[in-house]
């Protein structure tokens, strides 16, 4: 049995800012049974792009089974809000929620901040590794546990169970433990963009950083490569440098254009008259590239020239060709998007030893532990 393809697909929509729209969209989605879809964002001032965070938590309660992903930077931001935010998502969409994560790379996003200068890529995705692995401590730092909500001694948790994360590096330094609990999915799945020019021997820093971070903490990479050949030595690399767990999903164009599918004329007419619709060869091509074979990769995340006209074909047509084809899941058979992707719920990397929250030195009264504790 031919394995199953894991597929995603942007959102982007510019000019656009009505949660039915993207509702909609992600609705598509869900019924083409995709891992996840993504919505991008920057700190660019470009006013038809909504807040992509807020826009896929307003839509979560609209969906049931597709994951959303939006693109969170870690540049000019808060590692400790960061975690928060994406973990409010993963709770309003019941273990849905993932992190494309992002960096601030402009003059121009420096600018509207104020608080330093545009810094060099490289060093800017070496803060983004540190920022996803503070999430990560955050996320961990309750135990799965450690809410009781004991109405008769007015305890809501166990402060026994939850943990300094004690993060210190070069960007910032993190005490915790965080201020919620711990994500339904114990850590919201973490997504890196990568080039194939960033694994090349001649890649820039920030290439090199780009795919560091990605080897070190990327659940999901969405790789650019021009072309099949180029694909294939990307995802090999990436593969034996990460492991077999790292999901790799090739981007992919997506535009599904409309033609004249039928001739309606009569004989002898003046002109035939032809019926719009999705442009076959269009479909032929885009399932032409699903459906090879060879490719290194576990799937790909389509990027819709038209999403709502794309996404349409793409639930009525192009999906279930791949169903019969053996390479598209019939339906969801798990409730996260950790379960869409195969992915195991990681276990707390700090529910086995004792809690950091027991004084050191002097002791700290129980009713104000030292939450929250962020120096950058």
């Amino acid at each position: 049995m031919p394995r199953q393809l894991h597929l995603s697909a942007a959102l982007d929509s510019p000019g656009r800012f009505d949660a039915g729209h993207y509702a909609a969209l992600a609705g598509l989605a869900e019924r083409a049974t995709l891992d996840f879809v993504t919505l991008d964002d920057s700190f660019t001032p470009e006013p038809g792009r909504p807040d992509a965070l807020a826009a896929l938590a307003r839509i979560a309660p609209l969906t049931g089974r597709v994951g959303l992903v939006p693109t969170v930077t870690t540049t000019h931001t808060e590692p400790f809000h960061t975690s928060i935010s994406v973990n409010t998502l993963d709770w309003v969409s019941k273990g849905r929620a993932g992190w494309l994560v992002g960096v601030s790379a402009t003059d121009t996003e420096a600018k509207a901040f104020g608080r330093r200068p545009v810094a060099p890529v490289d060093e800017l995705w070496a803060e983004a590794a540190d920022a996803v692995e503070v999430a990560a401590r955050l996320w961990d730092s309750w135990e799965d546990d450690a809410e009781i909500r004991d109405t008769a001694t007015g305890r809501f948790v166990d402060r026994d169970k939850l943990h300094y994360v004690d993060f210190e590096g070069r960007h910032f330094s993190v005490r915790g433990p965080s201020i919620t609990p711990r994500p339904p999915q114990g850590r919201p799945v973490v997504v890196l963009p990568v080039s194939a020019s960033d694994l090349a021997p001649d890649a820039s820093p920030g290439g090199r950083a780009r795919v560091a971070a990605a080897i070190r903490h990327a659940d999901v990479v969405l790789l650019d490569a021009p072309d099949r050949a180029a694909r294939l030595s990307a995802a090999t690399e990436l593969r034996l440098r990460a492991g077999e767990s790292l999901r790799i999903l090739a981007r992919l164009d997506a535009a599904l254009p409309v033609g004249i599918t039928g001739i309606t004329g009569t004989a002898g007419s003046d002109g035939d008259a032809g019926t719009a619709g999705t442009d076959r060869a269009a479909e032929e091509r885009l399932l032409a590239e699903l459906t090879a074979t060879g490719t290194g990769v576990d799937g790909f995340h389509l990027v819709p020239a038209d999403p709502l006209r794309d996404l349409t074909a793409l639930a009525d047509r192009i999906a279930p060709a791949l169903r019969a084809a053996g390479l598209l899941r019939p339906a969801y058979t798990g409730r996260t998007l950790r379960d869409h992707l195969g992915l195991d719920r990681p276990a707390g990397r700090y529910s086995t030893l004792p809690s950091s929250l027991a004084p050191v030195a002097a002791p700290v009264p129980a009713a104000s532990p030292a939450l929250a504790e962020v120096t950058r």
